[in-house]
């Protein structure tokens, strides 16, 4: 086959009018714009405002592939947020600094914490989910979750003073509803019981109560599944029944140790 008939082979086979991945690319900028404008004491907040607007423009013009949504009015509620997002954000970063004795800084935990990282672009994103735009925090999610290992789907809502620590392997559900004054470990997944297609305006992922602690690689399951407040679930559970308030959930492992004969 000579390189012209390969050529238009490729062409048959791009399908997808809207598919620009240069999409991709300013949404990550964005999205380091953004964050840099929220936390870095020597960035200009009002001069980056104006550049954040030029580039929302831009990411509206690659994602906004429908003519009748008024996209460009998204900015301005967004814009609106801001505020309120940075202060939840303060009281995430508090409760990781309150919570972890490892933490050296306040400063440390906003510039070396993946799991802050991914709940700040997460919150970041979820307000312009909620305005009816979500291609781009679906982009702005996957950036932080390439960069954290953290996959929080921007749908999912989130209250106050969360903490995720150590963060790698972490799922959480585009329904999943976490409440304030969670902690939750390495490896645990927020999920759905039943992957189908027809389930996807219905609440698949679980409900996080006040004040849980899930530890590192539970599995908890279902949009009927309840975590009671003040609950604990242990590292490696799976949980797909509600759990009352109170409670301790806790998986035993069966181990067997074999001694070998000593050797002649």
């Amino acid at each position: 086959m000579d390189k012209k008939k390969i050529v238009e082979k490729i062409r048959q086979h791009k399908k997808q009018p809207n598919l620009r991945f240069k999409l991709k690319e300013k949404v990550e900028t964005f999205t380091n714009l953004l964050f840099y404008t929220l936390f870095d004491i020597d960035t200009p907040v009002a001069s980056n405002m104006e550049e954040l607007e030029v580039a929302f423009d831009t990411l509206v013009s690659l994602a906004c592939w429908e003519t009748n949504k008024p996209c460009k009015k998204v900015w301005e509620n967004y814009m609106a947020t801001l505020p309120e997002v940075l202060e939840r954000l303060n009281l995430d970063a508090e409760a990781i600094v309150n919570c972890d004795p490892a933490s050296l800084s306040i400063e440390e935990v906003y510039m070396a914490y993946p799991g802050f990282y991914a709940i700040a672009i997460y919150r970041l994103a979820h307000e312009l989910y909620i305005k009816g735009f979500p291609l781009v925090p679906r982009l702005m999610t996957e950036y932080a979750h390439r960069q954290t290992g953290v996959d929080i789907n921007p749908g999912a809502q989130i209250g106050k003073s969360f903490f995720i620590d150590h963060a790698t392997g972490v799922v959480i559900g585009e329904t999943a509803i976490i409440k304030d004054h969670v902690k939750i470990y390495q490896g645990v997944t927020l999920g759905a019981l039943y992957v189908a297609k027809d389930l996807q305006r219905t609440k698949r992922h679980p409900t996080i109560e006040n004040n849980v602690t899930i530890y590192a690689n539970a599995t908890i399951l279902g949009g009927k599944t309840v975590i009671g407040e003040n609950s604990i679930i242990g590292g490696n559970a799976w949980v797909t029944e509600s759990i009352p308030a109170n409670s301790t959930v806790f998986h035993t492992p069966e181990i067997r140790i074999k001694t070998l004969p000593n050797a002649v």
